[in-house]
């Protein structure tokens, strides 16, 4: 059988709670009409009826209705009943078309520039990290020295010339925000020195030259032949940014030759090279090669990171400077923006021998993965030429001409993630175009990998 009240339309679905029947009726009523289950102009059932439907007592009801009525939420009229108020609630604000919806992640990503972040050490970092808390003196957490805290760069100094070649002493080194924030502030020393253009490599991170655009300095592309950048192009002065040890992205390092006419370039004209060693720490068929900072410490600056060998989240980089360059970098912000206990945590884990124990089984792990490629791509795809895989995270897969963006789009129909070479070109370039991909094998984890590489060979021609 219908309820009375069903004519009108209503089913209040109330439950009365509370320490007082009245109360706790007038309080069901009034969240229903705030919540907006009641609408405005809703004709509520008589006193009567919905008495009958709670089983209780008609005043109850009737007295709820009149305490309503009296703060606004409902109106009472002869003849046209009890209804919910006019503007009782506010009105929802109109709400925007809803924007289209972006196109999911790839379920696969090649995309190079990122290693493994599912094998950073997080037991060993944590420890390091509890130990370098516990030993800190109180006086770390002041403002402390802008090139850095002394621990850490007392421990890169010792790593770096051990594992890199590198020659200098702490009070040469600057921390600084990662690798960008390093060269923004090489930028802007360059500038203010009265410098306006910036040599760089005819491949590489157009986010590098952005940032160095945005200091008042042009970027300049080198020639580029089968033997990497043509330094012989080198104007009289001015300052060349280089990858010396691993170009990024077409793989190869600086001849012998060249690494010492470069330096040779340096000396002769007051130069500056600034020497990005993203990744050297990672080599497989080749014995290391050192840093170009070891042929002249006064002209070469040496950027390393720990974006590659740990994560780049942790924002860890650091600058080796020519003794001449230390005061004018600090006066443009050294590390104060570096966190005062990941640098103390770094530290820690370089001389507990952890960051050497861990750079070893990263290096064993990305060996096997750039085996498996080479394996693969043998298999599947004969015609495919890798390159640039005797070191590093990435290699390159040079393909027929004028393939590079349908193999792209391959690709993303296979939900991977994958960049052309052209991505990487400078726009000023007269180098020759090259089809390739840039492949970042270091980024998948173990457990994706295999279906990863499976990907990537269903979308290569």
């Amino acid at each position: 059988m219908a309820k009375p009240w069903a004519t009108f339309g209503v089913d209040l679905h109330l439950e009365p709670s509370g320490p007082g029947v009245r109360r706790g009726l007038t309080d069901a009523l009034r969240e229903a009409v705030r919540s907006g289950r009641l609408a405005p102009g809703t004709r509520l059932p008589s006193s009567r009826s919905l008495a009958a439907d709670l089983g209780i007592a008609r005043n109850t009801v009737a007295d709820a209705y009149a305490d309503l009525v009296a703060e606004g939420w409902l109106t009472a009229r002869q003849g046209s009943g009890t209804r919910v108020a006019e503007g009782a609630v506010p009105q929802p604000p109109q709400r925007p078309a809803p924007a289209r919806r972006a196109p999911g992640r790839p379920a696969h990503s090649l995309l190079p520039g990122v290693p493994d972040l599912a094998s950073f050490p997080r037991a060993e970092w944590l420890k390091a990290a509890r130990r370098a808390l516990a030993a800190a003196p109180n006086d770390v957490l002041g403002y402390g020295d802008p090139r850095g805290r002394a621990e850490l760069r007392t421990a890169l100094a010792g790593y770096l010339a051990r594992a890199r070649g590198v020659r200098t002493d702490p009070d040469r080194i600057v921390v600084c925000n990662g690798f960008a924030r390093g060269l923004k502030l090489l930028a802007e020393v360059l500038h203010a020195r009265g410098l306006r253009t910036l040599a760089v490599e005819s491949y590489g991170l157009d986010a590098h030259w952005d940032l160095v655009h945005r200091t008042g300095l042009a970027t300049e592309p080198l020639p580029h032949d089968e033997h990497g950048p043509r330094v012989d192009a080198l104007g009289e002065g001015g300052a060349v940014l280089l990858n010396p040890t691993h170009q990024f992205p077409l793989g190869g390092a600086l001849p012998p030759g060249r690494r010492a006419a470069v330096v040779e370039w340096a000396r002769r004209t007051g130069g500056l090279i600034l020497e990005d060693d993203y990744d050297g720490e990672f080599r497989y068929d080749r014995q290391p090669v050192g840093a170009l900072q070891d042929l002249d410490p006064d002209h070469v600056v040496y950027l390393g990171t720990a974006s590659k060998s740990l994560a780049p989240g942790l924002r860890l980089g650091w600058m080796v400077l020519p003794e001449s360059l230390v005061p004018e970098v600090l006066d443009h912000g050294g590390a104060r923006s570096v966190g005062v206990l990941d640098q103390l945590t770094l530290a820690e884990f370089l001389t507990s021998g952890a960051y050497d124990r861990h750079v070893r089984a990263a290096r064993l792990r990305y060996r096997r993965r750039r085996d498996a490629l080479v394996t693969a791509l043998a298999a599947r795809a004969p015609h495919v030429h890798v390159t640039g895989i005797a070191a590093g995270l990435h290699a390159v897969l040079r393909l027929p001409p004028g393939t590079e963006q349908a193999v792209v789009q391959a690709a993303a129909w296979q939900n991977l993630a994958v960049t052309g070479l052209a991505h990487y070109r400078h726009p000023h370039t007269t180098t020759s175009p090259v089809d390739a991909l840039v492949v970042g094998y270091g980024t998948p984890s173990d457990h994706t990998w295999p279906t990863t590489l499976e990907a990537l060979c269903r979308a290569l021609p």
